[in-house]
Parts: C-alpha cells; structure tokens; sequence
C-alpha cells in the first residue's frame, strides 16, 4: 500500500502546522515555505484539512491556521481519512466492483483488514510525529 501524494504532504503539513501551536498561528504560505510543498497544493490540503475539523482558520489581523484539537488527540489516520476518505485497501467491500463479487471467499475478510490498517494509523498521534522529526 502507498499513500497518494495528497496524503503525504497532509501528513508533512500537520507536522509542520504542529510545531506552531505553542507560538499561535501560521500561514498557508508559511506552511509552503517550511515545507517545500507548492503553494496551490498547501491550500488544497489545508481546504481538506480544515473541512475534516483538523485544522481551524481564523482571519483577520493575526489570523492564520492553527490545530483545531491537541496534537496528541490527531492520529495519522484522521489525517488520511481528511484527504483521502475511509481507510480501506481495496473498495471491492463497498460495493460489486469485480466479476467475482458473487463467488468471492475474500470479500468477507477485508473489513478486518482494514480496520488492522486504519487501527496501527490510528495508533500514531501527531506528537509522536513530531517527536520523531526532532530525533532525526
């Protein structure tokens, strides 16, 4: 399994907005400079991030983007979800999308699957994120 470019730069772009909590707000610019990450992509996933309640956007004179709950409350599985929707590796559960939806004897395994997948993501907060940065 890979996570889609989208997905990655969310990830990259919480950590980033993570390290700003303590000191206020940031902007989307700010975001695209620290990270590398092109302007028009970091808006894209901040409009994701904002809309999944990750992020919270506050205008005006100081305002900019901020954590909308604490790092350690934010998995990477929200951050997923947030940009890509449910975590889940193959959407032959969601519907018959293959020939042998009628005869499949692995079908009935996968939300098991998927839900050990989206469990280890669920089990890493942003701060261990974070935490692992600073030791690299």
């Amino acid at each position: 399994m890979r996570l889609s470019n989208l997905a990655d730069y969310a990830v990259v772009i919480m950590c980033a907005a993570s390290r700003h909590c303590g000191g206020g707000r940031v902007s989307a610019g700010e975001l695209a400079a620290e990270t590398g990450i092109p302007g028009p992509t970091v808006q894209k996933v901040v409009s994701k991030l904002t809309g999944a309640s990750l992020l919270r956007s506050v205008r005006g004179a100081g305002g900019g983007l901020q954590l909308a709950r604490p790092a350690a409350a934010i998995s990477v599985a929200d951050i997923v979800e947030a940009v890509e929707g449910p975590i889940a590796l193959t959407a032959c559960i969601e519907g018959p999308y293959c020939a042998m939806d009628h005869n499949c004897s692995v079908k009935p395994h996968w939300p098991k699957i998927n839900n050990a997948l989206r469990g280890a993501l669920a089990d890493i907060s942003l701060t261990s994120l974070t935490r692992i940065e600073e030791i690299a």
